[in-house]
């Protein structure tokens, strides 16, 4: 052998000998105290570890000397380091324990009474592009939310019903803030619409009962509607449709982004094209403008204002059964105003913060065949809110909010008027604690006071899901919820307290490669509800004396993988509800809570065609009415209620999108109830006139073109 080479090697040998070795050993658990194979375990900075056997125990040898750092992991476990300290003797460590890895993507997640909608959750119902493209709603955010689980088209109306709830049951709010009078005014059976455009969103939450602490003073539901973030260009939106225009102008960067946009709409040129049932003076119309902007702050903040101002009108006669002639003329006036700003920020503590302000006023000028009535309503929301991840596994979202309502009623000519005024506080506390990788657990409640009402309440609320296979849940939900009665009772009789609610939900969710199925069983309660003597244009005697139920289920299936280019979802509803309410002395089913509700949502993109095709079908089984010809009350039920709708989107070029809808295909004659006169006549019968639709069908037509340095931008982009 060469010399050196030797030298070389007893030199190694030498100094390797002169290294004492250390003994490591010990043993890592699960939480459960099970052994954990195949653990790595090694000093950090070294070669020196191994893996744990199948007893969970491990041991190596070291030469390392002094403070060390030693690693644990191991895939689907956190990682655990610990400090010891290296000498001369054997170091055997005491047992460690690891704990399941929280992973947001894969954990579970509670859906009892929720349904998310935004592009950035895993459980995708619902996003903004499905509100502008579902044939029936005609861009309205409301009337897509009506093909969704526990909701009903109720015709006449056209705000959210959820089972078996009125619509002033159902709060709305964006970025976290409540909005007042968020739909537009209307006069009687003349349904309406929601104030804000779709395009403004980039994705919802819809509850159907259940819901967070952190949303209030609502019986049925929630919908919160959150705006974006910053736009993703500069450009602009010039819209032409049959029953008016608009445009709008974008200007962003990364840090900042503005968005004005102003529309006017008038029904008039579309009428008289298109016979009406209704016979207007003078067709709806209306214009706005709205501003959003959106500014990155330092470290991390964003900053929003969203801002809105409208005006509009109708004129119509309405029949009066029994008296010939046109009937009663309602001449409205609507001028409406939102703004709100908030600011939110994720801290690398673990915190994130969110303050928001917002404002509503409401101002109506009715003239009711010669009396002028003027009614205002303003509502200001305070908030703020902070959650803090205590670990993975534990977080807390704790707020504070206060709101001020003033209402006032006044007949103009005579000089008289009612009004109040009133303050509410709110504390709310929710926590989240994943207690393994399958089960979470939400607890927390709500606290409330009226100065008006003279009143203080607790609300406690809890939720529960387990993940019972790799795509589906099991969610439980439960909680008490309250609410003040409408403003026009509360003018007459301001000592009326909440209306109170209890809601028992049970969810299964399954999801897997675009497919969703939800099957949901409810119960829901209802105490103190409001009653009154009269009729309902003039309460008397109102008190909190009503109670009431709801129970049923829902299931929802939506399919966006089976067949190619289509996506299509089905929902059904059963809703049994009864309630003793406004002037009725018994238990009734309610005239918006048909038991039987169906829907059928299709879109399919023809490819050779550059279009989108649509269809949605709606259907439920009739609405109570009372006829005083027959005994009792709630005594009778209108026809089953059915509405074909059709649509066909063109993209002739990326930012040139020509759409047309029609709703109503077949004509069905859809009836909602009946009007009935007030006194009978010379036969002893109670004269009466259907309440039916505005037409027998609808038809709309638009062209939307963007304007924009990148020539495949259009609308959609921003949906």
């Amino acid at each position: 052998m060469n010399p050196k080479l030797l030298l070389f090697f007893l030199l190694f040998l030498l100094q390797t000998t002169g290294n004492a070795q250390v003994l490591l050993s010990g043993r890592v658990l699960d939480e459960k105290n099970r052994p954990l194979p195949g653990v790595n375990v090694y000093i950090k900075g070294s070669f020196d570890g191994s893996s744990t056997d199948t007893e969970g125990k491990f041991s190596f040898t070291t030469s390392e000397k002094g403070t060390q750092l030693i690693v644990f992991s191991m895939m689907g476990f956190s990682s655990q380091e610990q400090v010891i300290t290296l000498g001369e003797k054997e170091v055997s460590l005491p047992d460690v324990f690891l704990g399941e890895e929280f992973n947001q993507l894969n954990a579970v997640t509670i859906s009892a009474g929720a349904i998310e909608a935004s592009d950035e959750k895993k459980s995708v119902i619902l996003r903004p592009l499905d509100i502008v493209t579902t044939p029936s709603a005609m861009g309205d955010i409301v009337g897509a939310f009506q093909t969704l689980p526990g909701t009903s088209t109720v015709g006449n109306d056209g705000r959210l019903f959820v089972r078996g709830g009125d619509a002033s049951e159902v709060g709305i709010y964006i970025d976290g803030m409540r909005v007042g009078n968020a739909y537009g005014t209307t006069a009687g059976n003349v349904p309406t619409r929601t104030r804000f455009n779709p395009n403004l969103f980039k994705g919802t939450f819809f509850s159907t009962g259940g819901y967070s602490a952190e949303y209030g003073q609502a019986l049925s539901s929630a919908l919160a509607l959150n705006t974006k973030d910053l736009a993703i260009r500069s450009q602009g939106d010039l819209s032409v449709m049959s029953v008016g225009g608009g445009y709008s102008h974008t200007l962003a960067n990364e840090k900042r982004s503005l968005t004005v946009s102003g529309n006017i709409f008038d029904l008039k040129p579309y009428q008289n094209l298109v016979k009406q049932d209704f016979d207007w003076e003078r067709a709806p119309y209306g214009v706005d403008l709205e501003v959003a902007a959106q500014q990155k702050t330092a470290k991390g903040g964003l900053w929003k204002i969203l801002a809105r101002t409208e005006k509009g009108g109708m004129e119509l006669w309405q029949a009066q059964p029994g008296i010939e002639g046109r009937g009663v003329l309602i001449d409205l006036t609507n001028t409406y105003s939102y703004a709100q700003t908030n600011w939110r920020k994720a801290y690398q503590s673990g915190w994130s913060l969110f303050a928001g302000l917002s404002y509503s006023h409401n101002t109506d000028l009715i003239n009711l065949d010669g009396v002028n009535l003027k009614r205002t309503n303003q509502l200001t929301h305070g908030k703020f809110s902070a959650v803090y991840d205590f670990t993975e596994k534990i977080s807390a979202n704790n707020g504070v909010e206060y709101f001020r309502n003033d209402y006032q009623e006044a007949l103009v000519l005579e000089g008289f008027k009612r009004n109040f005024g009133e303050n509410q506080l709110y504390l709310y506390s929710e926590w989240d604690l994943y207690l393994s990788q399958n089960l979470v657990f939400r607890g927390g409640f709500r606290a409330g006071t009226s100065t008006l009402a003279d009143q203080n309440w607790l609300d406690p609320r809890a939720s529960l899901a387990y993940k019972i296979s790799e795509n589906g849940t099991l969610s439980l939900a439960t909680g008490r919820f309250q609410q003040m009665p409408p403003e026009n009772f509360r003018v007459l009789n301001p000592a009326l307290q909440n209306t109170v609610s209890e809601h028992l939900i049970l969810n299964y969710l399954y999801q897997k490669e675009g497919r969703t199925f939800r099957a949901e069983a409810f119960h829901k309660s209802y105490d103190k509800l409001i009653r009154f003597e009269g009729i309902p244009q003039n309460p008397q005697n109102l008190r909190n004396e009503g109670e009431g139920f709801a129970r049923g289920f829902d299931v929802f299936f939506r399919d966006r993988e089976t067949l190619k280019n289509t996506d299509y979802w089905v929902t059904y509803s059963f809703v049994d509800s009864k309630r003793s309410f406004n002037q009725f002395t018994t238990q009734v089913q309610p005239d918006f809570a048909p038991r039987h509700n169906l829907s059928v949502v299709v879109k399919h993109f023809v490819v050779p065609m550059k279009s989108q095709l649509g269809l949605s079908w709606s259907f439920n089984d009739g609405l109570t009415y009372t006829d005083p010809n027959l005994p009792g009350e709630m005594n009778s039920k209108t026809g089953t209620f059915q509405n074909l709708s059709l649509s066909w989107s063109y993209l002739p070029r990326p930012n040139l999108i020509i759409h047309g809808a029609v709703t109503n295909v077949l004509g069905h004659e859809n009836i909602f109830g009946y009007s009935f006169a007030q006194n009978p006549n010379e036969q002893g019968q109670f004269e009466s006139l259907p309440i039916g639709q505005g037409a027998p069908r609808f038809l709309f037509l638009g062209i939307f073109f963007t304007i924009s340095k990148d020539k495949n931008a259009n609308q959609l982009n921003n949906l």
